[in-house]
């Protein structure tokens, strides 16, 4: 369609929907889906690590958690030892809010333009100091992120 110029990463010209007629819509969408990706893309490897290192299917660690022995991780109870659904439950509501309070408030440094994606007053790794290698990542975030929640669907 006309109205997809290719200005954002991953943009191809489809939008059979037309969630992307109007330019601020679209832009939040694409904000929005970043976002959706950048937490599938740690879905996936929470699984993968959970699976690794609890040895339980992550769609079973809830069973385990319930039981009576708990779930241990690396096999050592002293370690890591969740039987407290609700204190999970807390622990990572606390967590997860604390991230996003951090990424809406700016992080550790004000408010910057672009904000989701590296470069200007906050590049740790210096990932925004060459265009075209960064114009090549945030393709490959995308579609790894487009990737990463389809395979948290099942």
């Amino acid at each position: 369609p006309a109205w997809l110029t290719g200005e954002y990463p991953g943009d191809y010209g489809w939008d059979a929907c037309g969630f992307s007629t109007n330019p601020d819509t679209f832009a939040s969408y694409r904000e929005q889906e970043l976002m959706h990706a950048r937490w599938a893309m740690l879905g996936v490897a929470g699984v993968i690590s959970s699976e690794t290192l609890a040895g339980v299917p992550w769609f079973k660690a809830g069973e385990e958690l319930i039981s009576d022995n708990g779930l241990d991780f690396l096999g050592n109870p002293s370690l890591i030892h969740a039987q407290n659904v609700v204190a999970t439950l807390l622990v990572q509501v606390t967590l997860m809010g604390a991230a996003e309070a951090f990424r809406v408030g700016g992080g550790p440094v004000p408010p910057f333009e672009g904000s989701m994606y590296p470069g200007g007053n906050f590049d740790p790794l210096g990932l925004g100091e060459d265009p075209e290698a960064l114009a090549e990542l945030k393709v490959k975030e995308i579609k790894n992120g487009r990737l990463a929640m389809f395979a948290m669907l099942g």
